[in-house]
């Protein structure tokens, strides 16, 4: 099997994005990676588009962006995984070129979800488990999923309302450091507490917002890898793994068991045995602040139940043990969901390469990151392992 490495990325502006197509603001991601490579439209094997689209007056994304981007003939295909939609892209072009299929393939991930109404946009997330039996019989939202973990994690764990929301403190605060992301203001842990419920015990500020935006990568095999780039970030992991449609099914509510798997898979393949001394950086899940706390406990960077304490203490922050979401991650920066995890491992790739704002950059001594992707409530999982470092 070859090794892979992405050599390229490019991120649109995130945010209501009314001023464009969902073409031409795909184009805007696949425009900067084209450029960032080095490589040419006619240079691309394979074209991976990642979309999950029901709000969205294009049913065939992957046909009319090619053909917008300038890549016909090449092949193409649309993928979906709620969520993780676009490590879901990644995989699929890594793949290829990877099984010999391709030498250099191109993931972009595009969403525009304020194409619809609000309240359209709300009942199709809130479709993402098990349609027939949570939506239709008992209405449950997208944040009434996740406010059942963080009601069943502070009652087996004690955390607060204060707690959760310092996640999105610090997020905001990154945020806000990203001229890209769709919140570019940093907020305090009053705001937190006095914004209005969304479901108890998740706030306004608990939530990742509605956002159109548009994430690229282009990944290319080892053999041609050298020809563009003299900092190849490479793909050393890849895990992927499911869990119940049905939230009723599963045996906890204080963790996701499809991230846990997910994550021993790609560290197995990438070789990491201490995950907290490993990476250098890392992008986790963060559309709900109590997501991003059993991101840290399910990737091993703290035991069950102590991953708040990560935050009280800012090991999370630049100078912490393991600076998370330093782009202001889906909380801040925003959550396109077909774009979500493509333009997590475009910024981890600049973060590695040493090429983000100087004010959010962190240090790379190890030369690791690692990328945690998750679809629904833990119904798709995905992490990525990238590093400047070949196996």
């Amino acid at each position: 099997m070859r090794e892979v490495a992405v050599i390229g990325v490019g991120t649109s502006q995130f945010g209501k994005r009314s001023d464009v197509q969902l073409v031409e603001l795909a184009w805007e991601s696949i425009r900067e990676a084209l450029k960032d490579s080095g490589v040419s439209q006619k240079d691309v094997d394979f074209v991976v588009t990642g979309n999950l689209g029901m709000w969205s007056s294009e049913p065939l994304p992957a046909v009319v962006i090619s053909e917008y981007a300038g890549l016909n003939p090449t092949g193409t295909m649309k993928v979906e995984a709620a969520c993780a939609t676009g490590s879901a892209a990644v995989m699929v072009a890594y793949s290829a070129i990877q099984a010999g299929l391709a030498d250099i393939a191109m993931a972009v991930g595009v969403e525009k979800m304020n194409e619809s109404p609000l309240h359209n946009v709300v009942e199709f997330i809130g479709r993402a488990g098990n349609y027939f039996w949570e939506f239709q019989n008992f209405g449950l939202t997208f944040p009434a999923y996740y406010a059942l973990h963080a009601v069943s994690y502070m009652a087996k764990f004690g955390i607060t309302e204060e707690d959760l929301g310092l996640v999105a403190v610090k997020n905001h605060y990154y945020g806000s450091k990203n001229p890209k992301a769709q919140f570019q203001k940093p907020i305090s842990i009053e705001e937190v507490l006095k914004s209005p419920y969304v479901a108890y015990p998740l706030k306004l500020y608990d939530c990742s917002p509605v956002t159109d935006g548009s994430s690229c990568v282009i990944l290319a095999s080892e053999d041609v890898v050298r020809e563009y780039t003299d900092t190849p970030v490479w793909i050393r992991g890849i895990g992927t793994a499911s869990d119940t449609a049905n939230l009723s099914k599963r045996k906890e509510f204080w963790g996701l068991k499809a991230a846990r798997v997910a994550a021993e898979q790609a560290y197995k393949m990438a070789g990491v045995h201490e995950p907290l001394g490993f990476f250098d950086v890392a992008e986790v899940h963060d559309c709900f602040t109590i997501a991003e706390i059993m991101a840290y406990e399910d990737l091993g960077f703290a035991k069950q139940g102590e991953g708040v304490e990560l935050l009280k203490e800012e090991q999370t922050y630049i100078g912490g043990k393991i600076p998370v979401n330093l782009d202001g991650g889906l909380k801040a920066k925003g959550h396109p969901i077909g774009a979500t995890g493509i333009s997590m491992i475009a910024e981890l790739t600049k973060q590695l390469q040493q090429r983000v704002e100087k004010d959010r950059q962190t240090d790379i001594i190890n030369g690791n990151a690692l990328a945690h992707n998750v679809g629904g409530t833990g119904h798709y999982a995905y992490v990525t392992v990238l590093s400047l470092n070949r196996r």
